[in-house]
């Protein structure tokens, strides 16, 4: 079972679909992207439902750095996957190591567990959050 992701004209991903795998051919076809692509009058591509973070959550190879989502983006200079910026963190910035949202201040180094405050702009400790 393959995943593949529609574009619209700026590369925003509008839909994500289960298709055909790549080894699954049927005579004719030697492309399922340009298939799928051809069949919609949109650019497809495939992506990979086990890539988070430019990392295959099975150990395999990591491919197009992220699971494509409704509303991401696709980078053409990086052959990859933005996951949309979270609306709840304006603040948030785009790693482009691995193409994912992250706070503009690092997580806390220790032990514990933190909550990131978007209003103010720093972590806190979850346990303080939470009484």
């Amino acid at each position: 079972m393959a995943h593949y992701a529609f574009l619209d004209e700026n590369n925003i991903v509008t839909e994500v679909i289960t298709g055909k795998d790549e080894n699954n051919l049927d005579p004719g076809v030697t492309d399922w992207e340009t298939w799928y692509g051809n069949f919609r009058g949109q650019r497809c591509l495939r992506t990979s439902y086990n890539t988070r973070a430019n990392a295959h959550l099975l150990g395999g190879v990591p491919f197009r750095y992220n699971f494509a989502q409704i509303g991401g983006s696709y980078r053409d200079d990086k052959d990859g996957f933005v996951p949309p910026k979270p609306k709840d963190n304006p603040s948030f910035v785009l790693d482009e190591s691995n193409l994912t949202w992250i706070p503009p201040v690092p997580y806390p180094e220790g032990e514990g567990e933190y909550a990131w405050l978007e209003q103010e702009q720093r972590w806190i400790p979850l346990a303080r959050l939470l009484s």
